[in-house]
């Protein structure tokens, strides 16, 4: 699942927390935390009664998920709008939570996300219905990001543990060897461009989103949140280690100047212009959509290491299913959500290319013998799932992520285009969310 960084209008990025957090609390006493549990028994009396549930998804494997769910259980209806994503997607939830009105009964949102509706009680917790016994299915990362203490505010649905992608032929021609430590992929960068000033090791144009996940495995915390006391600090050993490193390829210019999503990104990947891509284990389906002409190329490899020996990963996208607080039909919408996320849904969604977050599929022999002949049949869910396992537990996003990714450009971005050093934005970025956060209402500082 693409990683969405965000470019929301300032109003809509976060609604106040006091206001909204009214809003939930008032129409919905699913959201409290002194919710009744929910049994099973009342779970499966509900789906034989049946009904409807309005779920808002743009994830393309659960169409089958819902034909298969009105399958097992015909008097339920799932309507699934899955039209809006990203911007519009969560533009159209916060609006439809702050009127009131219109809220569906179960929504995606990113793990980048969740935070923002979860602090603000916009979501139910599915703690009574029994999610929190299923915490050891899943992997650290994706469960972190759903949970809070006891509280658990969506399912995940996908995840996205590193990997390095890189172009084999292109890699062979030069002689250059894989890279495993972050310093020997800047070596990787300097022969390869100096080979062929044409071709970049990657590339790169300043992304949130990137950016954060590379802090993440570098050892980075920026991020610390309890309840709406929030603390940014962009200033720590593992930023450091991100920044002293990643500044070299961007001085020597030994990145591409290319966004990601673009034309000129997909050509690139496919011409040898731009040699590696450092993303989520989600990507192999994009290779095959967006670069048919490169099959047989590419490879995947793990992602390269601060240090020669370590293992630490990260995640870079994936999404939850949850329930907003306002939403009806609780018992139905729990029961489609894990049907989706932990039940038999999860194999329908495999088997069209979703990248599962639940550890019993990650370390199947049948899932991990998968060969993948746009990697020239190379078994790469062995390289994903062992980055699952090796992803960072304890990453916090912030309660108003959403906004931050959406001012990335003006702070941060300037490294790319101008004589403004990383660190210093880095720097801005964090005066600049620290600023925003306590007009919004939280109390933030370094």
């Amino acid at each position: 699942m693409r990683r969405t960084t965000g470019r929301l209008l300032r109003g809509f990025t976060v609604l106040s927390v006091l206001a909204l957090g009214a809003t939930a609390c008032g129409g919905s006493d699913d959201s409290s935390s002194g919710q009744k549990a929910v049994s099973a028994t009342d779970i499966q009396a509900a789906l034989k009664k049946g009904g409807s549930v309005t779920v808002w998804a743009w994830e393309p494997t659960l169409k089958t998920v819902v034909a298969d769910f009105e399958k097992k259980y015909p008097k339920v209806k799932i309507n699934l709008v899955g039209d809006r994503s990203g911007d519009k997607h969560y533009t159209a939830l916060s609006n439809a939570i702050a009127a009131g009105k219109g809220v569906p009964d179960v929504a995606q949102v990113e793990y980048f996300a969740l935070s923002q509706y979860s602090l603000t009680k916009g979501l139910s917790d599915l703690a009574p219905y029994g999610a929190g016994k299923l915490a050891a299915k899943y992997t650290p990362g994706p469960w972190n990001a759903v949970s809070d203490g006891d509280k658990v505010y969506g399912l995940p649905m996908d995840s996205g543990p590193m990997a390095m992608f890189y172009n084999k032929k292109v890699f062979d021609k030069y002689k250059i060897a894989v890279p495993t430590t972050w310093d020997q992929y800047v070596d990787a960068a300097r022969k390869l461009h100096k080979a062929d000033p044409k071709a970049y090791i990657a590339n790169d144009a300043g992304d949130a989103g990137f950016t954060t996940s590379m802090l993440w495995q570098a050892g980075s915390r920026p991020y610390k949140v309890d309840g709406t006391k929030v603390a940014v600090n962009f200033e720590d050993a593992g930023a450091k280690k991100y920044t002293d490193t990643w500044q070299k390829l961007i001085d020597e210019k030994l990145l591409a100047p290319i966004n990601g999503w673009t034309d000129d990104w997909y050509k690139g990947l496919g011409d040898g212009t731009i040699a590696t891509l450092t993303t989520g284990a989600w990507m192999p389906a994009n290779f095959v959509s967006g670069v048919p002409n490169a099959a047989g190329d590419w490879r995947a490899a793990p992602m390269p290491q601060w240090a020669e020996g370590d293992k630490a990963t990260a995640e870079n996208g994936g999404s939850s299913l949850a329930l907003p607080a306002l939403g009806k039909n609780k018992e139905l919408a729990y029961a489609f959500v894990e049907y989706a996320d932990s039940g038999a849904g999860v194999q329908s969604r495999i088997k069209e290319g979703a990248f599962p977050a639940t550890k019993a599929e990650l370390q199947s022999t049948d899932f991990q013998n998968i060969k993948f002949d746009y990697f020239g049949g190379q078994e790469a869910n062995k390289i994903f799932a062992d980055s699952a396992a090796n992803v960072g537990s304890d990453w916090s996003y912030l309660p108003f992520q959403q906004y931050a990714n959406s001012i990335f450009n003006d702070t941060v971005g300037k490294a790319y285009i101008s004589g403004t050093k990383l660190a210093a934005g880095l720097k801005s970025w964090q005066d600049a969310s620290i600023k925003y956060g306590n007009e919004q209402g939280f109390t933030v500082q370094k």
